[in-house]
């Protein structure tokens, strides 16, 4: 019977070794090119009225806006100090000590936000209704928001919080604790992991990306494109739906993903908070749960105006 599963060894970041080409990024490229091809077939059976050109310019807008938003989120809000504050211009800088590095860090959260003011330009610029764009456009990018987060899992990033759950991961990259701290004794010993004193343990972990991969991608993308797509009572209907669905599950899956190292709890209501690495309590609440939470609102919000205005309009 397997206690915990170890990371897969020949899983690595980059593509070919020694080139700076990583599998998150292919992944970024992956998610875009299926949110394009579900969009797309939207517009072709008449559900969005949009030229293939049209098409184009929205994806330029909201790729670039989603890329802007998320480092710009990463680095001035969940980086846990104020250097990228004060040296701006290294917000967008890809090298490190001489190294192309990337944009190592992007926050789901401000790629979103980078993605409405996107999307408003590109109406605004066209003419077009942005909540009925925004609807054929959220309806597609679940299943792409899929393998972005399967990007994080073979990065070993994002890891989750400490469990003893069979099918909990050893990740390599994840911090290990000291033995003298008597939880990491009992989960060793209940897990089977031999230690000495004084010595460090890297601890199975839940894979939250995949949890993440699997209910806020594929499940989410389901629910938006074969039920609420289908209904789409009014504009902003399916928009409305996917934050709140989105909202929702990454509310909950925070629970068990720890929260980033240089801010820990925004919130700390739980009668204990430390170790973040495991989960005690309901009232520590994360960064990403407190924009979780704004998603909720403007969803439900939303929904509420939609369905009073619809109510409105057949009355008048």
């Amino acid at each position: 019977m397997f206690l915990f599963v170890d990371y897969p060894a020949w899983i690595t970041p980059e593509v070919i070794p020694g080139l700076p080409v990583r599998w998150y990024s292919l992944m970024y490229l992956v998610a875009f090119a299926i949110a394009f091809l579900l969009f797309n077939r939207q517009r072709r059976k008449g559900v969005i009225e949009c030229t293939l050109d049209d098409t184009y310019s929205l994806f330029l807008y909201t790729i670039t806006g989603l890329i802007v938003g998320a480092r710009l989120f990463s680095t001035l809000f969940y980086h846990g100090s104020s250097y990228y504050w004060t040296h701006p211009w290294k917000i967008f800088w890809p090298f490190s000590r001489g190294k192309f590095v990337g944009l190592p860090g992007m926050s789901y959260h401000g790629g979103l936000v980078g993605v409405v003011v996107g999307l408003l330009i590109f109406t605004r610029k066209n003419k077009k209704n942005f909540l009925e764009v925004g609807d054929a456009l959220v309806a597609a990018i679940p299943l792409g928001y899929t393998f972005g987060r399967l990007g994080n899992f073979i990065n070993g990033e994002l890891w989750g919080r400490v469990s003893t759950k069979p099918w909990a991961m050893v990740f390599p990259n994840a911090p290990s604790y000291s033995v003298s701290y008597e939880w990491v004794r009992n989960i060793a010993d209940q897990l089977g992991i031999a230690y000495t004193s004084g010595s460090m343990i890297n601890l199975p972990r839940h894979p939250s990306q995949l949890y993440e991969a699997l209910f806020e991608g594929v499940l989410l993308w389901l629910f938006l494109w074969f039920v609420i797509r289908k209904r789409n009572k009014f504009p902003g209907y399916t928009i409305g739906w996917y934050l709140v669905g989105y909202g929702v599950v990454r509310f909950f899956i925070e629970y068990f993903r720890e929260p980033d190292s240089s801010l820990g709890f925004i919130i700390n209501w739980g009668k204990q908070s430390e170790p973040t690495a495991l989960f005690l309590s309901f009232f520590n609440i994360s960064m990403g749960q407190i924009f979780c939470f704004i998603m909720i609102v403007a969803g439900a919000a939303l929904l509420c105006f939609g369905r009073w205005h619809r109510r409105r309009s057949r009355g008048s």
